[in-house]
């Protein structure tokens, strides 16, 4: 794959793009603002995995040594312009669509910069702020096509299952972030504790998420299909209460990461359209 490619980390920047297609479903609205507000996260997310690599390369020689900066394809310098411009592009295609989409955007823009350099090697703050940014793509969506309540909600659970992730990779990472001073989760009140904490949003996120029926966003269809997510979920989060070593978490963060894109199915097949978005997913 083209480092240039690669460094955005394409499938992640993807799912995030589902967020605004969901969004696009439950209010049953497809034009051109959905399509650019699709352009704009996906370029927004590139941008903050790039500028993520760049303050992160002593830790990726480490702990992901055949990333594009630390293998030698893409200098350091490159990556740095290169999150600059992502990053003003979509911050002007979201002043295109209006000052309130473009203010979420440059104001999102700067917060992955800020989390990338300060904030990630933060005791749960860096936790948070990810997890916020991953909410505030449903919010985003729900700006453009009108749909704001129906966005929070899926924003606040899409915020609880970022959070079992984020914690989960801390696990994972944990041996580069003790060489580079790091003040994560495990290495400051262990890996046991660490385990614990993303179980329990774990289990907050599945045990509450039928709730989104009962409310009213989504159809009985949405109930089946996030049966199938809660099992993943469950799965990792028993996994991680058993067993806290790096190769447990790496397998969990992977569960997750499925769950996740099962939730995700179950939105759209609670918003009543499927066709199209299993194969985004997949």
């Amino acid at each position: 794959m083209n480092p240039y490619i690669e460094i955005l980390r394409p499938v992640n920047a993807v799912m995030a793009v589902i967020t605004v297609i969901l969004m696009a479903l439950i209010a049953g609205r497809f034009d051109v603002d959905v399509l650019i507000a699709c352009i704009i996260v996906f370029t927004a997310t590139g941008a903050g995995n790039v500028i993520n690599d760049y303050f992160d390369h002593e830790i990726d020689r480490i702990n992901r040594p055949s990333r594009p900066i630390p293998s030698g394809r893409i200098t350091r310098r490159a990556a740095g312009t290169y999150s600059a411009l992502l990053f003003v592009l979509a911050s002007a295609l979201g002043f295109y669509l209006g000052p309130l989409p473009g203010l979420v955007v440059a104001s999102s823009s700067l917060l992955m910069v800020y989390y990338a350099r300060s904030l990630k090697k933060r005791c749960l703050v860096g936790n948070i702020t990810i997890s916020f940014l991953t909410g505030m793509s449903f919010v985003f969506g729900g700006i453009v096509v009108g749909e704001l309540s129906a966005s929070i909600y899926l924003g606040i659970y899409a915020f609880l299952m970022t959070m079992a992730r984020e914690i989960v990779k801390d696990m994972e990472d944990v041996e580069g972030d003790q060489v580079e001073g790091a003040t994560t989760l495990p290495i400051t009140h262990g890996m046991r504790v660490s385990g614990i904490l993303a179980a329990a949003f774990m289990l907050s996120a599945s045990l509450t998420s039928p709730s989104l029926y009962i409310i009213g966003i989504f159809s009985i269809l949405y109930i089946p299909v996030l049966a199938v997510a809660v099992l993943f979920f469950l799965r990792a989060a028993f996994m991680i209460l058993k067993v806290q070593d790096r190769e447990t978490a790496s397998r969990v963060s992977g569960l997750i990461k499925a769950g996740m894109a099962v939730t995700f199915l179950a939105f759209a097949a609670g918003s009543g359209t499927v066709t199209g978005m299993a194969a985004m997913v997949i």
